[in-house]
């Protein structure tokens, strides 16, 4: 959809990308490991679309209006083939290998009049650069390493000098102007343009245009999601994939006149800003929203009677629908729920005694020990740590042992047992699963504890006892071990766990059955919220490839 003269009227692009934004751009995906940052689990899916549609838009030339009387791409590559003649004549540059002609198979899409593709090798010294050693530099030179740029942002985080980073390996070198590529794992996107001169790891290529070649210009090209895609498709190495330099020689490029190239990254500077101010904005907006929910809930918890209970959870359930919109606000529902059943104020407690949990055992807790795993089958397994790790058994994790423990029954599981993770990381320290049917050629840990319930306790009530954030505190107070070691429990810690026990197990049992229901009722509302991000996800989607039309 080319714009084929200068207007100040707004573009169908630009409709398509402003037309229900606030729905689209506020798509969220959970991470599958690390998140935001480096403490966020979510990312702002739908902002990094639009990240993504402005870039591919950028360059294919529908941000900006198009002038016809501009210079045609086609004088600059003609230029920049006399330039690099003279160039070899002078003795400043080996003659390149000559790439071969670009096949109208090759060409991604249409360019607009006026536009030319071209290889990168053609317009760029991509591949030839000068190298360094450790006594060519001096103490103030810019050692730049991967590290030192934000993925997918490319953000520069930090400028280290040769004084704080000193280096036995040849380095690169780069000249302020530079555009530095990222090219092992192309797909994190570590694209810069250096403002001063410095040395980088080789893993990083820095590459230098020719005269009519803008470098901001050159890295959106860099940038774009097209670009990262060819990228990706062409590396090598299996656990380091890289972008081989005769691959990235090929990669197409864009060009269009040096007035389009500055017009284009105005444009995208600009709406990048736009997005950075929507992206703070969204994260504004859910920290307030968490905070929000938080302190609800916790009037709840703190409540002094019943009265003011109902009167706290008339104000929650009045705006139910706008604030359990989130994961993470279910998932604090939850425990709420939990919470306020130990406490008595889901279903009453009537008779009520305060115990410490070793009043409650017929067993344990008793410790699991260590033992050597085996590659090949024994009559033997244990769990691993993430066999308990998400509330109900996973048997799939674990692993042969080669050990006679056979004649230490206290070690095998049986029905209504309760593992307790006594190690691990912080947030599992705690956690408990009830043993649901015998668990023949299973045992357990040294990670993990073992208890079981006597007469006077449901193992269930139990369980959610344990499971509740009050006891969870408790333990996480109380844990051993320093920030370099693995955090524990001791069965001293496990025993003295204080607990409000109604004496009728009729009622520990209703007490259970309630949280079981009103649990089932959160697991349901959050499918329906992971389906409406869905949509938003598939409207973002659908955003950018019509964009690309």
């Amino acid at each position: 959809m080319p714009v084929n003269a200068q207007t100040t009227d707004t573009s169908p692009i630009e409709g398509l990308i402003t037309e229900h934004i606030d729905i689209w751009s506020s798509a969220i995906k959970r991470r599958s490991s690390s998140g935001r940052g480096s403490n966020k689990k979510i990312e702002l899916y739908g902002i990094k679309k639009l990240r993504e549609l402005i870039l591919e838009l950028a360059v294919r030339g529908k941000l900006v209006p198009q002038n016809p009387n501009d210079e045609p791409a086609s004088i600059l590559l003609e230029r920049i083939a006399q330039e690099k003649a003279q160039l070899v004549k002078e003795g400043k540059i080996k003659k390149p290998k000559k790439l071969p002609e670009i096949s109208e198979e090759e060409k991604p899409f249409e360019l607009l009049e006026g536009w030319e593709w071209c290889r990168l090798g053609d317009v760029t010294n991509y591949g030839e650069c000068d190298k360094a050693e450790a006594n060519d530099v001096t103490a103030s030179t810019w050692v730049l390493e991967l590290e030192d740029v934000e993925k997918e942002t490319s953000r520069l985080l930090k400028v280290v000098r040769f004084s704080e980073r000193q280096f036995k390996s040849s380095k690169n070198v780069f000249k302020s102007g530079d555009v530095i590529y990222g090219k092992l794992r192309p797909y994190l996107d570590k694209v810069i343009v250096a403002d001063e001169q410095g040395v980088c790891t080789t893993e990083m290529i820095p590459v230098r245009g020719y005269k009519h070649l803008l470098p901001s210009y050159l890295r959106l090209v860099m940038k774009s999601p097209r670009f990262i895609l060819y990228a990706n498709e062409s590396t090598h190495g299996m656990n380091l994939p890289r972008m081989g330099t005769d691959k990235a020689r090929l990669a197409l490029v864009p060009l269009c006149s040096e007035i389009q190239q500055n017009l284009i990254v105005e444009k995208v500077d600009e709406l990048m800003a736009l997005c950075d101010q929507l992206e703070e904005q969204t994260d504004f907006s859910l920290d307030a929203h968490q905070t929000l929910v938080t302190v609800l809930l916790d009037t709840l918890v703190n409540s002094q009677n019943a009265e003011e209970l109902a009167e706290n959870w008339t104000r929650i359930s009045g705006h139910f629908d706008s604030l359990f919109t989130t994961e993470q606000s279910i998932d604090q529902l939850k425990q709420t729920i939990m919470q306020l059943a130990v406490m008595g104020n889901l279903v009453p407690f009537g008779e009520v005694v305060n115990v410490k949990l070793k009043d409650l055992l017929a067993f344990g807790p008793k410790n699991g020990f260590s033992a050597k795993e085996v590659s090949y089958e024994t009559e033997l397994k244990v769990l691993k740590l993430g066999a308990t790790s998400y509330g109900e058994l996973n048997v799939e994790e674990s692993k042969f042992i080669d050990e006679n423990i056979s004649s230490d029954s206290h070690l095998w599981l049986k029905p209504d047992d309760i593992l307790i993770q006594r190690g691990n990381s912080s947030n599992f320290v705690g956690s408990n699963i009830i043993i649901k049917k015998e668990c023949i050629g299973y045992i357990y840990p040294d990670l993990m504890m073992k208890i079981r319930a006597n007469e006077l306790i449901e193992p269930s009530f139990l369980s959610l006892t344990l499971s509740a954030p009050n006891t969870r505190e408790f333990l996480w107070s109380r844990m051993t071990g320093t920030s370099g070691t693995m955090p524990k429990i001791s069965k001293s810690i496990v025993e003295s766990i204080p607990i409000k026990l109604p004496r009728s197990r009729e009622t520990q049992r209703a007490i259970v059955v309630m949280v079981d229901l009103l649990i089932k009722t959160c697991d349901e509302l959050k499918l329906r919220c992971l389906d409406a991000q869905m949509i938003k996800i598939r409207l973002a989607d659908e955003v950018v490839n019509r964009g690309l039309i």
